[in-house]
């Protein structure tokens, strides 16, 4: 759907994971937007999975859940003219926790075959809820982001801020790294393997002029380990290559990205090795 995407756009910085599989999110992240005596606090929860019988999918549901209480409004991020079952049990969930101020975004409009599929993709939704507002845009292309901020600036209460206006993410840079390397194992490995791959940063070593980076990246069996890392080393090659340019330009300088794969078994079903992988548990 996009929502990670979107927050990047808002914030006007990578700090989440963006990719084109469902999902992606694991963690909370909150994206700080700050427009003069204004300031959105962005909370970008994991994606709800209704399908998920693993207990790593049931934490990543119920940490998205939990925020719905403590939320001024709710931002619910559909694709233009894509309404499936996993949307409405999502909007179910929402009604059922009693969200009163629901903003529906319908994202990738950019990319709509047939432009005027719009409107009644919109009277349809309408009827299915009395959401608060509704806003086309395309978060990749920046389409329709002003007045989505309005709208959203609309629910803020009164108060000071709660960060300073220079604070984009409430995220470390090693958090910021972990993500840069999954969202590249996303891209390029299958449907199955990159959900059971998870990141880690061991060591971090500024030098005047290069930053040395060492991370695990773990998975659940060795026929994982053996995908991860490639027929000759390739596929790990190509990830660290990738997550370096990348890091190069979020970092502004040098950097040295060393990754290595790990076996622990079973990770995704133990609530330790969860958190040990910084998931809100």
């Amino acid at each position: 759907m996009g929502k990670s995407t979107l927050l990047n756009a808002l914030v006007g910085e990578k700090i989440a994971a963006t990719t084109r599989k469902p999902q992606t999110t694991r963690h909370r992240i909150l994206g700080i937007v700050t427009r003069g005596a204004d300031q959105l606090i962005l909370v970008d929860t994991p994606g709800i999975d209704t399908r998920s019988e693993k207990l790593l999918g049931r934490v990543l549901n119920q940490a998205a859940q939990a925020v719905f209480a403590d939320t001024d409004a709710v931002l619910f991020v559909v694709e233009a003219d894509r309404w499936e079952s996993g949307d409405a049990q999502i909007l179910e969930m929402l009604k059922q926790a009693g969200v009163k101020k629901l903003v529906l975004a319908i994202n990738k409009v950019d990319r709509l075959e047939r432009k005027e599929a719009l409107l009644p993709f919109i009277e349809r939704l309408q009827g299915l809820h009395a959401f608060s507002d509704i806003v086309p845009i395309s978060g990749l292309r920046g389409v329709n982001l002003e007045p989505l901020v309005d709208v959203l600036q609309g629910f803020l209460p009164e108060g000071v801020h709660l960060f300073p206006e220079d604070e984009l993410t409430d995220r470390s840079q090693r958090f910021r790294v972990t993500e840069v390397i999954r969202e590249e194992l996303l891209e390029r490995l299958g449907q199955e393997v990159p959900y059971a791959t998870a990141v880690e940063v061991e060591s971090w070593k500024d030098t005047p002029t290069v930053t040395h980076i060492d991370a695990v990246i773990w998975v659940e069996r060795d026929s994982q380990k053996a995908i991860v890392v490639g027929k000759g080393g390739r596929m790990i090659k190509s990830v660290g290559t990738a997550a370096r340019h990348t890091l190069e330009q979020m970092l502004e300088r040098k950097v040295m990205l060393r990754l290595w794969v790990k076996v622990r078994e079973g990770w995704q079903a133990d609530v330790d090795s969860i958190r040990r992988m910084g998931i809100d548990t």
